[in-house]
């Protein structure tokens, strides 16, 4: 066992010391060592309820014959750093909790990692953390929020945002955003939507680093506390067989991951966070590949925010399981992979059954015939930007505008609240990829207001920062090369014409080839001004988004 470092023979006499202090007793130091990662904090709600989980997830490795060793992590909630500069530091939070797993497991040898986890960043940090160790490892969801109601309709975090746009135009009163604002998030839970948190937990169970059950069992359910003890149960049997991240996160268990994203019509942040998991376990991934995999996987779910569908409602129809199982009987799963529960996918799928076709579309019915996310390459992106067509109305599927330029989230809301912004535009927020913003923020704020507005139909939105899971509508995020290395988005002036066509794949600036060489010439970067050393640090360091924004 690795934790013999720490604990076998004469010489380590003064480590067993220090574990007795911590009150161990000589059988307990005898037994592998589990390292018990826990985003437990008082601000992110899908976080509040994690020691409850952590509680179950020890009593399953304790009952197993392990020895749980609880530490934590730190964690960002989107929601509360959206708009301001707290959102520059979202992303970049993602490589710390890699970095601080490692620095724990690594300093004292544990033989096995339990990954307790569940929101945007914290999620695909812990798995980037497990492929770079690679020891024994099993990530584990508190699970979702249960969607709020009011008047008898459901509501989630994006209607508060939204409401917002509803305000701004005097289709909402105070008193009704009120209402919205106390109804909408009704307890603890990843927000209800298949948004980023959701949408990684979901990617989870696909990779195989998660057990049935982990995308989609709600918060506040008793199954949630059971599969975290069979979670503990499950540590203790990958360490006995020594099955190893990098033995799961294979270049199919990816490709499986990629066709489950599409089929749910996931957050477009897949497209930053799969790369960079992938980049952890050593396995070569190109953003094409969702184009690749999306032109054979349909769109089988309609979820918040394109859709009218939830996670509880997407767990009550039978969860990934079932909507893997369906995929699999398509011929378009890989059902050898490997995965935490010892079996592989096609073991683990066996029996899973669809519960509700509406919510789990068959194969010959769905909603969108190919997948939830389009990679977009032209003049404009040329090495590609993304979007989540599922969430984009037909008649912005093919558009072409004048672009309004902003060098800054802040100055493109302003100009949305002035009620600047008109039909037929397309707002172009520069500066704010990992290098420019530095941090590359979620564009939530303006996107939902546009869509409260009832302009998502009219406008779009195209950034080399990225959206939140929560944002619909055209919003074309991740451009690639960002106007901070000098991309063509650094380029493009007020009134050039931008064409966007998402079926084609396309995303072009209409303007000759010659004036923006001209352009160009005379381009002098600007920088957005941060008084951070970590983000002057990240902004150093920090890659372009096609290539998951990791840090070189």
């Amino acid at each position: 066992m690795r934790s013999d470092k720490a604990k076998k023979g004469p010489e380590r006499a003064p480590h067993r010391s220090l574990m007795k202090a911590a009150g161990y007793t000589d059988w307990e130091i005898e037994r592998p060592w589990i390292g018990v990662a826990n985003a437990y904090n008082q601000i992110i709600p899908g976080h509040v309820h994690l020691r409850r989980i952590v509680e179950a997830v020890k009593a399953g490795i304790y009952a197993a014959g392990g020895l749980p060793i609880e530490f934590p992590t730190i964690g960002v909630c989107d929601g509360i750093a959206m708009n301001h500069i707290g959102m520059k530091f979202s992303l970049p939070s993602r490589e710390l909790i890699m970095d601080s797993v490692e620095v724990m497991t690594q300093a004292h040898a544990f033989d096995g990692l339990v990954l307790v986890t569940n929101c945007d960043k914290i999620i695909p940090g812990m798995a980037m953390a497990a492929a770079r160790l690679n020891i024994p490892s099993i990530v584990v969801s508190g699970g979702p929020m249960l969607t709020g109601l009011l008047h008898g309709k459901e509501v989630d975090l994006n209607t508060v945002f939204e409401t917002v746009g509803k305000h701004i135009v005097g289709k909402a009163t105070e008193e009704e955003l009120l209402e919205v604002e106390n109804a909408a998030c009704p307890g603890c839970g990843s927000c209800s939507g298949m948004f980023t948190a959701n949408t990684m937990n979901c990617m989870m169970e696909a990779l195989g680093l998660g057990l049935p059950g982990n995308g989609t069992i709600p918060a506040v359910y008793a199954a949630r506390d059971r599969l975290a003890k069979d979670a503990g149960r499950a540590i203790m049997n990958l360490v006995e067989k020594d099955i190893r991240p990098r033995d799961i996160l294979t270049r199919e268990a990816f490709e499986n991951a990629v066709a489950v994203d599409l089929a749910l019509g996931g957050s477009t942040n897949t497209a930053l966070h799969l790369p960079a998991i992938a980049h952890a376990a050593g396995v070569d991934f190109d953003i094409e590949l969702f184009n690749q995999i999306g032109s054979k996987v349909p769109h089988l779910c309609s979820m918040s925010p394109g859709g009218s569908h939830h996670i509880q409602d997407l767990y009550q129809a039978g969860g990934v399981q079932a909507l893997m199982a369906q995929l699999a009987a398509g011929g378009l799963l890989h059902g050898e992979c490997v995965t935490v529960t010892g079996k592989t996918v096609r073991e683990n799928i066996k029996g899973a059954q669809v519960r509700n076709p509406e919510v789990i579309r068959p194969l010959d019915r769905p909603y969108h015939a190919t997948g939830g996310l389009a990679i977009l390459r032209g003049s404009l992106a040329p090495d590609g930007a993304v979007v989540k067509q599922s969430a984009v109305a037909p008649e912005m599927l093919v558009h072409t505008g004048p672009a309004r330029v902003f060098d800054s989230e802040e100055d493109a809301f302003t100009a949305i609240k002035a009620r600047k912004i008109l039909d037929g535009d397309v707002l172009v927020i520069r500066y704010e990829g990992p290098k420019g913003g530095p941090g590359m923020r979620e564009m939530l704020t303006p996107t939902s207001a546009l869509a409260g507005m009832g302009m998502d139909k009219t406008v779009a939105l195209i950034t080399d920062g990225r959206f939140s899971g929560a944002s619909r509508g055209a919003s074309i995020g991740h451009v690639s090369p960002e106007a901070a290395a000098a991309g063509p988005i650094a380029l493009v002036r007020e009134g050039d014409m931008i064409s966007i066509d998402i079926p084609a794949k396309k995303l072009e600036i209409l303007v000759d080839e010659a004036e923006l060489a001209r352009r160009k010439a005379g381009w002098k970067p600007y920088v957005q001004p941060v008084e951070s050393d970590f983000l002057g640090r990240y902004r150093r360091v920090t890659t372009s988004g096609n290539k998951g924004a990791v840090l070189e």
